[in-house]
């Protein structure tokens, strides 16, 4: 069965977005406001995921994110893939990030 997913343009305003990319990658560029667990973290981490709403997830090109998307829908989590990922959310559809590190915020 496949999970849930979304195209960046279909994600609410006020979504919910778990960004499971490594720290070095968060750090350079992330959609401002989301949570950040890497992906090895979730399962120690998983109590800081909102349960009670759709969360949105994410990584740089969908690979760790359809991961973490199985493994929460899997606990009861509404979880949905973000198709594309980061790359689809700032390359292709020009979305604002923000970084950590006081440079140019870039995907990584």
């Amino acid at each position: 069965m496949s999970e849930p997913s979304a195209k960046v343009t279909d994600i609410p305003e006020d979504a919910n977005i778990l960004d499971v990319r490594e720290d070095d990658e968060y750090a350079a560029g992330h959609i401002e406001g989301a949570q950040h667990i890497p992906l090895g973290d979730l399962p120690a981490r998983y109590g800081e995921v909102p349960m009670d709403e759709d969360v949105y997830v994410i990584c740089r090109t969908g690979g760790r994110s359809r991961m973490a998307v199985s493994w929460l829908n899997q606990n009861g989590f509404d979880a949905i893939d973000v198709k594309g990922g980061m790359g689809a959310w700032n390359l292709d559809h020009g979305k604002p990030i923000v970084s950590e590190t006081g440079a140019e915020p870039w995907v990584k």
